[in-house]
């Protein structure tokens, strides 16, 4: 089969494309034939070295923690969000405990469909879980324009929050089409709301002592980004978080999916050989939404 690996860490450049041995799947195991994966931030991360002793994975190592495809010999049209440290989706097969699969929307094309699994269980995660947001609620999303903050604009918003989103001019009319009732412009100077806001997810890294000021007492910043300093402020609770594999929780995403009320943002596809390529731009801030790599026909 096809793969793309890297045998040592490095720049983009150390990607290659090319012939590895096919998996084989063990107890608890299924083999899938992969439809697609997407680029993230955290793939180009290990690549670089920069989490190898958090992070250490085997070399040579395939990246890509987002699935789309079919399970051989079944046929089954599923997504999954894959451990970290196994080797990824960015081969035509990859094998993946059957605990962590869920069946793909229908409604979508299959390779598109790996566009949800790891950023839309961060979002659901900290929407639902660690924020706890509630009808009424003013809630700050920095970082609206990236992968994760489109699907977390759309959940909070559906749970009834008033919902304010940073974002840059070629992210604005996306993130108010996700359902932002306003965006602030994050280039053209400090982050500040009109009133103060019951939760902050901050998916983006910046500067957040802006943010937690901001914050009501009782409030809550949620961050995918790393620990956040409260800075003293009186009855603010913040946590960081790291994203779970979850198929019960990727299985409600896939039904709003197919009801209509979650819409993906895909920015960009690339097919796998073109992977190197996507991992520079991405690195560069190249992207908006989510880049999806598609593999096979």
């Amino acid at each position: 089969m096809k793969a793309v690996r890297f045998h040592e860490y490095g720049e983009h450049d150390v990607l290659r494309y090319e012939d590895a041995d096919r998996p084989a799947a063990a107890d608890g195991q299924v083999l899938v034939r992969v439809a697609g994966t997407t680029f993230n931030p955290v793939d180009a991360a290990i690549r670089a070295g920069y989490m190898r002793e958090a992070m250490p994975v085997t070399l040579p190592h395939t990246p890509g923690i987002d699935l789309s495809g079919t399970v051989e010999g079944t046929g089954e049209a599923v997504i999954a969000f894959l451990p970290m440290l196994a080797d990824g989706a960015s081969a035509e097969y990859v094998v993946v405990d059957r605990a962590l699969l869920a069946a793909a929307p229908t409604n979508v094309p299959l390779a598109d469909t790996a566009a949800l699994p790891s950023s839309a269980l961060t979002a659901w995660q900290a929407v639902f879980e660690h924020a706890d947001i509630r009808p009424g609620q003013r809630v700050l999303v920095n970082g609206g324009g990236g992968a994760v903050g489109g699907y977390a604009i759309q959940l909070a918003a559906q749970a009834g929050a008033y919902v304010i989103a940073t974002a840059g001019p070629r992210s604005r009319d996306a993130v108010r089409a996700h359902g932002a009732s306003e965006v602030i412009d994050y280039t053209a100077g400090p982050i500040r709301v009109g009133e103060p806001v019951d939760a902050v997810l901050h998916l983006a890294r910046a500067d957040a002592s802006t943010l937690v000021e901001q914050i009501r007492p009782g409030g809550v910043l949620v961050s995918t980004v790393g620990p956040v300093e409260a800075g003293g402020a009186a009855g603010i609770r913040v946590v960081p978080m790291g994203v779970r594999s979850d198929a019960a929780q990727l299985t409600e995403i896939v039904h709003r999916v197919e009801a209509g009320t979650l819409r993906l943002d895909i920015s960009a596809r690339y097919r796998l050989p073109d992977l190197p390529e996507v991992h520079a731009l991405g690195e560069k801030g190249g992207f908006r939404g989510k880049v999806v790599v598609t593999v096979g026909e």
